[in-house]
């Protein structure tokens, strides 16, 4: 299959037209189970950033919207599951920006099926939708599988959007948050690809740490993140971990503890979080702040990288792979 060629004079990408919030919101938040352990928590209101690109969504996308333009390649392709925010956020960014983008999804069985919520979002976006097996989905940073799905030409968007590209724009996340945290202080974040908080932990201040919660179970992200972080940056840049005790068993799973949480959590600050990865870092913050982990004084900021979905979550899909949101 031939794929689209580049246009012969790249365009001037004008994303300040999308008129995006930037600097995203920072909003403190009045919560007893910190405020007991002498802990300030503030909330980095990524999720209004935009309303079809919010949080990490537009901080991965932007950079890779630049490079686009500047090769004149004026068509995306990228990669997700069912229900994938990606896939959604890059068929808008489309639509808003003039780029054509192709879609492949992973399970060939949904080709013959009504599209759900998520895919027929996509659609009315503009973008071509393309189902894979899952065997050859899992291949799909391979050359040959890249060429049978008409890559050539396109500029080509990882799973989940984290690249190096990506990382460069998140790091300006942590540079926002440099101007509020301090040594001692922990920014945090949920994590699915690695691409957030490879470029948070690279752009924070001196003595400030990044603290990332993978919504999926496994133990492979660290690796991850220091992939993108040598890809990016030459290197391991800024002091960063993880805890892999709060993914709920997956992605797309919850637990009746985190379902609590999130309805508590709602019912104190009006503030229904999304539940496949903002929860769960709010979850495992407060369950960390509750065991004494910060010190007295310690100024936590945590990462709002998107609202809940406006239909029914997702069912748990058995072979998700990182990055499908």
């Amino acid at each position: 299959m031939t794929g689209p060629s580049p246009l012969s004079s790249p365009a001037p990408l004008d994303l300040a037209a999308l008129r995006p919030r930037l600097p995203s919101p920072v909003v403190e938040l009045t919560d007893e189970r910190f405020a007991r352990r002498g802990v300030r928590l503030l909330l980095k209101r990524d999720d209004l950033i935009h309303p079809r690109l919010p949080g990490n969504k537009w901080r991965k996308l932007e950079p890779n919207l630049r490079a686009a333009a500047a090769s004149g390649r004026s068509t995306l392709l990228t990669f997700g599951g069912a229900y994938s925010n990606h896939l959604r956020a890059t068929a808008a960014a489309g639509r808003l920006l003039g780029f054509a983008t192709i879609g492949v999804v992973r399970g060939d069985e949904l080709a013959d099926r009504p599209l759900n919520w998520s895919l027929a979002r996509c659609a009315a976006d503009g973008m071509r939708l393309r189902f894979v097996d899952r065997a050859t989905y899992r291949r799909k940073t391979e050359p040959e599988v890249l060429a049978a799905l008409g890559a050539d030409g396109c500029h080509v968007v990882p799973e989940g959007g984290s690249n190096a590209a990506a990382v460069h724009g998140c790091a300006v996340l942590g540079r926002e948050l440099a101007d509020v945290l301090g040594p001692g202080d922990v920014a945090a974040v949920a994590c699915g690809t690695g691409g957030t908080l490879a470029g948070l932990a690279a752009g924070l201040g001196e003595g400030t740490r990044a603290l990332g919660f993978p919504v999926l179970k496994g133990g492979f992200l660290g690796t991850e993140v220091e992939r993108l972080q040598t890809a990016a940056f030459g290197g391991r840049r800024g002091d960063w971990s993880l805890d892999d005790r709060f993914h709920g068993g997956g992605y797309a799973r919850t637990t009746p503890e985190l379902d609590a949480f999130a309805d508590d959590f709602a019912a104190r600050h009006g503030l229904p979080p999304e539940r496949l990865y903002v929860a769960k870092a709010l979850y495992g913050l407060t369950t960390l702040a509750e065991e004494g982990a910060f010190a007295p004084g310690t100024t936590i900021a945590a990462v709002i990288t998107g609202g809940p979905d406006p239909e029914p979550e997702p069912e748990p899909d058995p072979e998700a792979e990182p990055g499908q949101g």
